[in-house]
């Protein structure tokens, strides 16, 4: 057999995708003759031939770069690339002169939701074998499928189409029709109503918005649920592990029907596990990571202690140039139209890996290796193998701790403590959920005990001309699997993650000076980011201070006895909590709190006021930024703290004749409102939002901490301090007494 192609026009689908990255390299490294036209959808605003320039820009392309030169290169690619800009849903007219077609675009997800994966995989196959019907072309078609096609089933499968009498075209009818309904059923009151519940249980404190945003953001990812729930539950009722197989199986079929049906030529390759190059284009190339990595690297950072493998079980993983090499034979080597062949290019039939020989590659890699953290080297777990019930069992039982102290924890006042303890669930929330999704995604690849025969891949290689086996070749048996795993694939994989292995959420950053400019504010909460008091200890410092001691405690009890109206009303809402605690300055004279902030009040005040708050101001005072405190108590407060500030933004009590009524003249200032504020007043004075500050420490001011590019929790309660995570804000703990960084 004559592996080159020629003259050969081919047309490659997926090449931005993995494998169709590694076959666009080949054709260009060893195959001078052809002439390779490309389809690929626009992203955006950025157009399919910029997206190519982008591509052929890729390290994978690096070695044929730098043996041609630069310049010969852009010659090359000039002459020999032709991008056909468009998607498998929407193929422009191909072109009439096509000689081989490479299609390897695919979903590469297996939990999708059922339409997204019936629209790439069974609904693209539709549109390619629909466009090259309509276009006078007779190509040799090479479908690239994956050797799980077959199904869920046990022993030595066969080089022969799928035994199976699914009817593709109505369960792709079905598949499109499936969101439309899921839509509907997530519109119904029941299930808003359920939403919202949730919504204003976790996000009440921040404002209305807030709530509607996450009940919108609860349905639509109770519609994904739901879809990918379908998908995964309709593959295992008709006997396949997954929507990704049972589509890719569906596809095979399309083109069985639709191509060779038709009288034409169609090889269909199977490859099982792909991962990182043997060889070429150099050892360990690989485009992110691949179906085996996110397990492989979840073990070396120590978050899967045990997992429900079968040990015996063979884990089939195939390099991604044996995969590349057998492709290119296969389209050298077309049979007779409308004869159908098919080639497993898979590894354990002849070169078996089984599971505990992984385990046993990875544990050894990562204990000479172990991956940096912040508290030392992880030191990677030992698996017994137990069983998959009794990991389940076991995993069932620890979600359910793990929530249990997250709601206890979550009610918690504020500090350092707590917020170490919710790094530490959240870690362990973090791990049990890799777990939970990695038990269900790999559980059908490393319990199975599928065999893929390669007798005809076997003889393809073995006519490949032997002077070209090397380095064309696909040979599986001769891969020593702890060479490659230890000295190529897993120096690979681990080198894409070593920028962030150190690098965690939230971590407190190194100071940063400021930068100069005018055109920036820097808002500050004050309670409980500038001051250490809230609203109640304010309101009893000046209750007590113009009473004889021996009235300090019956004041004091009953503020106690009414405590559990005001710690409710502050769950629920910010603004509640305000106007229910100012209720109590009914009858107080102005002109006595006045007096009373201007002496001792005012000296008890300057007390709680956290250095590190004044320095940070300073800070943006110096630097020109205009700086303002904003607090949705009342005004006659902050005179103590005022003269730090460019300006002082508080609330007006209503008073009749000099005396307080104990309503306030508009709604206080806090969550959403302040938000509304801080655009207007960004407005209003030219300010740049996106470069501003904003400092705060309650998830009530998560809506107004948003609007600015550098955000800061302070002394974070424990629900922004998980928000600021998530967004990688900076976390700051201001003290009184000895500054902190």
């Amino acid at each position: 057999m004559n592996p080159d192609l020629g003259n050969a026009h081919i047309l490659l689908t997926g090449a931005t995708g993995f494998v169709g990255q590694a076959i666009l390299e080949r054709l260009l490294t060893d195959h001078p003759g052809t002439t390779i036209s490309v389809l690929v959808r626009a992203k955006g605003s950025t157009p399919a031939q910029t997206r190519v320039d982008k591509l052929l820009r890729k390290t994978v392309f690096g070695p044929w770069r730098e043996a041609v030169g630069d310049e010969e290169a852009a010659r090359i690619l000039s002459e020999r690339v032709r991008v056909v800009e468009g998607d498998l849903d929407g193929i422009p007219a191909l072109p009439d002169d096509l000689d081989i077609v490479l299609h390897s675009a695919s979903t590469v997800s297996f939990d999708p939701p059922i339409d997204k994966a019936f629209d790439t995989n069974v609904g693209g196959a539709i549109g390619l074998y629909g466009a090259l019907a309509a276009s006078k072309s007779d190509p040799h078609v090479v479908h690239i499928s994956t050797a799980y096609v077959n199904g869920a089933r046990k022993g030595l499968v066969t080089e022969k189409a799928v035994d199976h009498d699914v009817d593709w075209k109505l369960e792709y009818d079905i598949a499109k029709q499936a969101r439309e309904r899921v839509e509907f059923d997530s519109r119904q009151p029941e299930a808003l109503r359920r939403f919202l519940h949730t919504a204003r249980q976790q996000h009440g404190k921040v404002g209305p918005r807030a709530v509607a945003e996450a009940a919108e953001t609860l349905r639509r990812e109770f519609v994904d649920a739901q879809l990918v729930d379908h998908g995964r539950t309709r593959a295992e009722s008709l006997g396949w592990t997954d929507v990704y197989t049972l589509t890719k199986a569906l596809a095979e079929r399309v083109a069985e029907d639709e191509w060779a049906g038709g009288g034409h030529r169609l090889s269909v390759v199977r490859p099982s596990i792909i991962e990182s190059a043997l060889q070429h284009p150099y050892p360990g190339w690989i485009d992110g990571f691949k179906v085996a990595d996110p397990l492989i690297l979840a073990y070396g950072r120590g978050q899967l202690p045990e997992f429900p493998g079968v040990p015996d079980s063979v884990l089939d993983i195939i390099p991604v140039d044996h995969v590349v090499n057998a492709i290119l034979a296969v389209a050298a080597a077309p049979q007779p139209a409308g004869d159908a062949q098919y080639f497993h290019v898979a590894s354990g039939a002849r070169n078996p890996l089984p599971f505990h020989r992984m385990y046993e590659n990875v544990n050894e890699f990562f204990t000479a290796n172990p991956i940096p953290a912040e508290d030392g080297p992880v030191e990677v777990p030992s698996w017994r193998f137990p069983g998959g019930r009794k990991v389940e069992r076991e995993l069932t039982r620890r979600i359910s701790r793990s929530r249990a102290a997250e709601r206890i924890v979550s009610r918690l006042p504020g500090g350092p403590r707590t917020r170490k303890w919710l790094d530490r669930i959240e870690s362990g929330k973090n791990e049990l959920d890799i777990l939970r999704g990695y038990s269900d995604l790999y559980r059908a690849y490393v319990q199975t005990e599928i065999i893929f025969d390669d007798t005809r891949t076997r003889a393809l290689h073995a006519s490949v001309p032997a002077d070209l086996r090397d380095d064309r070749g696909f040979d599986i048996e001769a891969v020593d699997w702890e060479a490659y795993l230890q000295g190529v694939h897993f120096p690979s994989v681990t080198s894409l993650t070593k920028a962030f292995a150190n690098r965690s959420a939230g971590a407190k950053r190194s100071a940063r000076a400021l930068p100069q400019r005018t055109d920036v504010v820097a808002v500050f909460d004050l309670e409980g980011t500038v001051l250490e008091a809230n609203l109640i200890e304010q309101y009893l410092m000046l209750r007590l201070a113009d009473r004889a001691a021996v009235l300090w405690p019956r004041e004091a009890a009953r503020l106690l006895a009414t405590f559990p109206k005001y710690l409710a009303a502050e769950r629920r809402d910010r603004g509640e909590f305000i106007r229910t605690l100012l209720r109590l300055y009914k009858g107080m004279k102005v002109a006595d709190i006045k007096r009373l902030v201007a002496g001792r009040v005012g000296r008890q005040l300057q007390s709680k006021v956290l250095p590190d708050a004044l320095a940070r101001v300073a800070e943006h005072r110096a630097a020109g930024h205009r700086t303002v405190l904003v607090t949705g108590g009342i005004d006659l407060l902050t005179s103590p703290i005022a003269a730090h500030f460019d300006e002082v933004i508080a609330g007006r009590m209503h008073n009749r004749d000099g005396v307080l009524t104990g309503y306030l003249d508009r709604p206080p200032l806090v969550d959403e409102s302040r938000a509304a504020w801080l655009r207007h007043y960004a407005d209003e004075h030219g300010l740049n939002l996106s470069q501003s500050y904003g400092y705060g420490d309650s998830i009530a001011d998560r809506s107004w901490l948003q609007l600015v590019g550098h955000a800061t929790a302070v002394n974070p309660d424990a629900e922004l301090y998980r928000f600021a995570r998530g967004k990688r804000w900076d976390i700051a703990e201001w003290a009184l007494g000895k500054s902190k960084p």
